[in-house]
């Protein structure tokens, strides 16, 4: 390795108290390369980047070799050559900027708080006390700290500014910056652009190659989301149960991949490109075929909706919302908001994060009281928050089912509790669970004991015990694999069908909302700036924030070839 310039990585491998997590693995990124690493949950890829950074969990070892720019080191490794490792050579960026940024200091002195670590190692331990003193440092680090900021094309007063009152783009812009300011030869960005929309998502990542090409760094981008990927990274790296079963060029493997596994992760990926093409298909409306073998755009948009989306014309107008406004201090969350659901139909409400989108969910479930505006079910005026709502009127169910299930609490036990509530007999248990594809076997398990996919299922068992007519999804499969994305998404189209009920669908993924979704809502800064049909809104979009929207999702597609994807993912 003496000598090699990069990140070179000789048979690292993961174990856990169970056994291997990660089989042996070799890679090389130079600098100024992006490798990534794809997978799902449970693949190995994030304890990959854990290992390279010494924050394995504990009772989780790794062993193996890397060199950054020929310096060594030999896994296991004590703390003190961790030291000069870990947030200096080699820096991790997290999934969520919350998880990496402080809440209650200003993202300034958090970028500061890098910057003089960095200064006082290159120092020597002994005198960060001493840099902390000096005067001519502070004056260095305010400097350093403005132009860490411009250089992720962020103003000087987000310096003063609390996370808080960032938007999801811009933390993680504050994140890239404070990670930045360690000068690393080699940045890891786990998922750094999970909870953002299709535009802001294209932005970060097109910034951070910017800046590893302006720095000379390798970057490992590690990602579920094969359409980022493509045409970002050099290299591809396709993990499955801890072993690489694919690796190669990006503009071979994600276009001509050679693994059964590979193909299906591609298959099952959400792309708002073939999608609204397959929809044509689908509904014999195929017209003119351009020189790319697609349906041309013009016929994909007379299709109302999805094969999974079929219209509900006939059905019920059962959830009507009319100048929903909200307001949180000096922000304007919601300004005058109007959206209507029928029975059987799911209206999807995109937008970037801070749109209102979530707001607008809580104010219509009663769980906000909105400033002005009404809600009427089936006719019926809702009271404004709590007070007076029943449970069989609507429910949400929310991104992350592991914080909003008991961890102590069974399924039985969870599921039971619903019932109850719902006045219901406990003895419906085995038909909430059938009603979303589980087993009598899960009823004794607890949310630790069930994968993300199931997490769900059980979240959105327990908002259908109260029988409820409006179910709103808020952000329901963001956090989970494409190919678990898919089931649990057309679970939520079967269920829709078969309850007719009315489906509200928050998120920022407009492939996900190619593939469930009739209508479409789109929210900026509180404001609805566009609606209509799924086909009309992702094949015309008439606002210039929404046209943003769609070319961003379309770029950042994956264009498949014809292949059969031989089945689903195990």
């Amino acid at each position: 390795m003496s000598g090699v310039r990069g990140l070179v990585v000789e048979k690292l491998a993961v174990t856990g108290p169970s056994g291997a997590i990660v089989h042996p693995v070799d890679f090389v990124v130079p600098p100024g390369r992006t490798l990534a690493v794809i997978g799902e949950s449970g693949s190995g890829k994030t304890m990959t980047a854990r290992a390279l950074t010494g924050l394995l969990p504990s009772g989780v070892t790794a062993t193996g070799r890397f060199s950054v720019d020929g310096d060594a080191l030999d896994l296991p490794a004590d703390p003190s050559a961790w030291r000069r490792v870990r947030g200096r050579r080699i820096v991790l960026l997290m999934q969520d900027p919350f998880t990496s940024l402080s809440p209650v200091h200003r993202c300034g002195d958090q970028i500061a708080l890098t910057i003089r670590a960095r200064i006082a190692f290159e120092r020597g331990a002994d005198r960060a006390a001493a840099v902390r003193r000096d005067r001519a440092v502070r004056g260095a680090v305010q400097a350093e700290v403005l132009q860490r900021l411009a250089e992720v094309n962020l103003p000087a007063e987000v310096a003063r500014a609390y996370p808080s009152a960032l938007s999801g783009g811009m933390r993680q812009r504050v994140a890239i910056a404070a990670a930045l300011a360690a000068r690393p030869r080699v940045l890891i960005a786990d998922e750094p652009t999970t909870a953002l929309d299709a535009s802001n998502q294209g932005e970060v990542l097109d910034l951070l190659l910017s800046l590893q090409r302006a720095h000379d760094m390798s970057l490992i981008l590690v990602s579920h989301d094969l359409g980022l990927v493509s045409g970002r990274a050099d290299e591809v790296l396709v993990m499955r149960h801890g072993e690489v079963v694919e690796h190669g060029r990006a503009d071979r493997v994600l276009v001509r991949p050679e693994h059964e596994y590979t193909r299906k992760l591609l298959d099952a990926n959400p792309s708002i490109n073939d999608v609204m093409g397959s929809t044509a298909a689908s509904t014999g409306q195929v017209g003119e075929v351009g020189p790319t073998g697609q349906a041309a755009e013009r016929t994909v948009a007379d299709v109302a909706s999805s094969a999974l989306a079929k219209g509900s014309a006939g059905y019920e107008l059962l959830l009507v919302a009319a100048g929903i406004a909200k307001r949180y201090g000096t922000t304007q969350a919601l300004a005058g908001v109007d959206v209507d659901v029928r029975a059987g139909e799911v209206v999807a409400v995109v937008g970037e994060s801070g749109s209102g989108k979530s707001t607008l969910a809580r104010c219509l479930a009663g769980l906000d009281a909105p400033d002005a505006g009404s809600v009427r079910l089936a006719g019926e005026t809702l009271p404004a928050g709590r007070r007076g709502r029943t449970p069989d009127q609507m429910q949400i169910v929310f991104q992350d089912p592991y914080s909003t299930l008991n961890p102590v609490f069974t399924v039985e036990q969870t599921l039971r509790e619903a019932l109850r509530v719902a006045g219901r007999p406990a003895s419906d248990l085995t038909e909430l669970l059938e009603m979303v594809d589980l087993g009598p076997e899960f009823a004794g398990r607890r949310p630790s004991q069930l994968s993300g996919g199931q997490r769900q299922r059980v979240a959105i068992a327990r908002a259908l015990a109260p029988r409820p007519r409006v179910l709103i999804c808020d952000e329901s499969v963001s956090a989970l694999d494409v190919s678990v994305q898919a089931q649990i998404l057309e679970l939520i189209v079967r269920l829709r069908d078969e309850l007719q009920l009315a489906v509200l669908f928050i998120t920022h993924d407009l492939g996900v909302v190619a593939r469930v979704a009739g209508r479409v809502l789109v929210l900026r800064r509180g404001e609805a700036v566009e609606r209509g049909t799924t086909a009309d809104v992702l094949t015309r979009p008439q606002h210039p924030y929404t046209q943003l929207l769609v070319a961003a999702a379309r770029d950042d597609s994956i264009a498949r070839q014809n292949h059969d994807p031989a089945g689903s993912l195990p």
